[in-house]
């Protein structure tokens, strides 16, 4: 089966006003019969999986299916590139489960995934679109774009939309344009914008984000204001914390810039404010 076929591309469409060799030329093994075949992944022995996961969560008698979640995640692009925070805490409804969770994954040196909803799905999904992008780099001697990249992840979440998923995550990075920055879940929607704040805390993130951002920043104008949202975020919200995470993404690739318990930034803001 073609992998327009699998996904519903259409390798002869450009994609946002120009022609992307990322996809023209994605026979990938995507897989041949299987679309994920190769991936082991697993859905109910049942007709209708949407069907039944929907019933299963919906149902008022015996047991449900309760996916309790909670995290901030944010990126934004500025004169300088883009910029990567996250927190670093996973929950199980009210149970803090972990606070050293890597909510950041490196796809590859110009290519960052965001987590947000469930930790597996988002694990899961953007470990297999790595690995298509690492195909597409040996078969074509040049990097993916970003934008081929999220379409990728997008139309294969579409597969499966109703079937249980839960991914909320932002594709940064570097490609010929320049810097890019989209959004992607698990409903298969897919966009591009400046600024975008993820998960339980965002409404908190957003509001520091609104007031402080600005295009022209200098970088660490840039590092400041990314940590002072997801540290805003964990102290409003109870399902985020633990440390913030902080990622560079430049035109010579991405670069950790720092880790920093939002403990610590607490008591830097708070003396911030008594000399203020």
């Amino acid at each position: 089966m073609a992998l327009e076929q699998i996904c519903g591309l259409n390798l002869h469409q450009h994609i946002d006003g120009f022609p992307d060799k990322s996809l023209q030329s994605m026979n990938i093994s995507l897989l041949n019969d299987d679309p994920l075949q190769d991936s082991k992944f697993t859905l109910p022995p049942v007709a209708e999986p949407a069907e039944y996961l929907s019933q299963l969560a919906k149902r008022d008698g015996g047991p449900k299916i309760r996916f309790l979640h909670g995290t901030t995640t944010l990126g934004f692009k500025f004169e300088h590139g883009v910029i990567i925070a996250v927190d670093s805490r996973a929950t199980a409804g009210p149970y803090i489960a972990s606070q050293t969770v890597k909510k950041v994954i490196e796809i590859n040196p110009y290519l960052l995934g965001t987590m947000a909803g469930g930790a597996a799905d988002c694990s899961f999904w953007e470990r297999v679109l790595a690995e298509q992008c690492r195909i597409y780099e040996l078969r074509n001697k040049e990097r993916i774009s970003v934008a081929a990249a999220s379409k990728l992840l997008a139309n294969i979440l579409y597969n499966y939309k109703g079937m249980g998923l839960s991914v909320g995550t932002m594709i940064a990075g570097w490609d010929k344009r320049g810097p890019g920055l989209y959004y992607v879940d698990s409903d298969g929607t897919r966009c591009t914008d400046r600024l975008f704040s993820v998960g339980s805390g965002s409404p908190y993130a957003y509001g520091v984000l609104d007031t402080g951002y600005k295009y022209e920043m200098t970088v660490e104008e840039a590092y400041d204001l990314g940590q002072r949202a997801i540290y805003h975020a964990t102290h409003r919200d109870a399902y985020s914390g633990g440390v913030v995470n902080l990622y560079h993404m430049q035109e010579t690739g991405w670069v950790k810039v720092s880790q920093t318990d939002v403990k610590d930034l607490h008591y830097r803001y708070q003396e911030e404010k008594g000399q203020a």
